[in-house]
């Protein structure tokens, strides 16, 4: 390919470790990449961050300072066929001594039975797999293939690094490009810590017919349209963003958690999937503090699906606002977590006699419901009888807090305590 027709991305694209920008975590000294790259032979290991941190540029740097053949696939545009190819060329290889580098882009695209295929073959040490995915490989890549290789963290450019990338290319291009710090900083929003993207922009800007007038800020929105960060149900920014909305919530960061909504409607997420998790953190870490978080969330979301968007969203602001401001309990939850572990380790305890129905002559003979007593009969209507199996002594599960509805629950709870302590002596 000529030069000339090459994007200047690619024109920049770093030749060696020296010329890489960022990343210095994973580089050190001690960094996992250096610790992986010494060894002899290579070992497998795979590069997850966001697109346009430099992934495919480390992947080829490393495969170029190992004597080997190398190949590259796209999971996106191969298949097993393409596989078999290499794997029959890597044993060859193999048997003479040589090792073969194998580099996978968007491996988390290859499905199960494509990713089952690599396994023999890095266990034999017949290919060394470097793959690159955009999402967390904890949900897109298979067990037995995360236990062979070692998963290094890359993070987004910072805009330290995004200048050092700007003045690279004014070096490159031989002139200062016409942009205004201003403008410069929007831009390094812009583009989220994707170099790629933001050597694209400023290819735009060289090319710019501007009349050596410098670009504004104001000049932007004319020229580029803002880039939303990718988004879908199996992205890892999906995960990302609903955990931090639901722990701004925990914390009673009203604020926040208005932003962490704001974040994942404007990236085009399914209000009925937020809702969805605010009725559950209703439940959750509200609770019986505040019985009527779940009307309201229930309420809200029907709201939602009368308005839709954009008139309904502000429902839902309303609701993350009120849960927010909520007293916060986690006793339910907890409570429930509890009686079912408990359960598990006694999972053969029968009911008293007394709580039985006797509707048969037999059953009565046998004691069904003997001792039984009717709790509205009584003082109170509280009679404090045993309900729990016999064999099985009493368990408190339920701890109320002193906030909000559970202080008038925890006050009932121990006077009913009181009188069972009576009814006992």
């Amino acid at each position: 390919m000529s030069d000339a027709l090459q994007p200047l991305a690619e024109k920049l694209r770093p030749k060696n470790f020296d010329e890489i920008i960022g990343h210095e975590k994973i580089f050190s000294k001690t960094g996992s990449l250096q610790r992986i790259i010494k060894k002899k032979p290579l070992s497998s290991f795979i590069l997850w961050g966001p697109a346009g941190c430099g992934k495919t540029t480390i992947a080829k740097t490393v495969s170029e300072q190992f004597c080997t053949e190398n190949f590259e696939l796209s999971a996106v545009l191969s298949g097993v066929k393409d596989l078999r190819i290499i794997f029959e060329k890597a044993k060859q290889n193999f048997s003479e001594g040589r090792q073969t580098i194998l580099f996978i882009d968007e491996i988390h695209r290859f499905n199960k039975a494509q990713q089952d295929s690599f396994l023999p073959h890095i266990e034999k040490g017949v290919i060394t797999l470097i793959g690159a995915t955009t999402e967390n490989p904890s949900f897109s890549i298979i067990s037995p293939l995360l236990s062979r290789c070692q998963v290094i963290k890359l993070e987004k450019l910072c805009k330290k690094d995004l200048n050092l990338i700007k003045l690279k290319a004014e070096k490159f291009l031989g002139f200062d490009l016409p942009i205004t710090k201003a403008a410069c900083e929007i831009l390094f929003e812009m583009v989220d810590g994707d170099a790629r993207y933001f050597l694209n922009l400023l290819e735009e800007i060289f090319f710019l017919d501007n009349g050596h007038k410098k670009i504004e800020p104001k000049d932007l929105k004319k020229l580029f349209n803002i880039k939303f960060a990718e988004y879908d149900k199996n992205n890892d920014q999906h995960f990302n963003l609903i955990s931090a909305l639901h722990k701004s919530l925990r914390a009673s960061d009203t604020d926040a958690s208005l932003y962490w909504l704001a974040r994942m409607i404007s990236s085009g997420e399914d209000p009925n999937y937020i809702l969805r998790r605010l009725l559950r953190f209703s439940i959750e870490d509200i609770g019986l503090s505040e019985p009527n978080a779940v009307q309201l969330s229930i309420a809200s979301w029907q709201a939602y699906e009368r308005l839709g968007s954009p008139e309904g969203e502000l429902s839902i602001a309303q609701l993350v606002i009120y849960l927010a401001t909520c007293p916060k309990s986690n006793t339910s939850y907890k409570a429930w977590n509890e009686v079912l572990k408990f359960n598990n380790n006694n999972p053969y305890g029968v009911p008293p006699l007394s709580l039985l129905n006797a509707p048969t002559n037999l059953m009565k003979e046998l004691d069904y419901g003997k001792g039984y007593i009717y709790d509205h009969e009584v003082e109170n209507s509280f009679s404090g009888q045993n309900c729990f199996p016999e064999n099985i002594k009493r368990v408190k599960f339920y701890t109320p807090i002193e906030r909000g509805y559970e202080r008038e629950i925890k006050k009932r709870l121990q006077w009913w305590d009181k009188l069972r302590s009576k009814n006992e002596k």
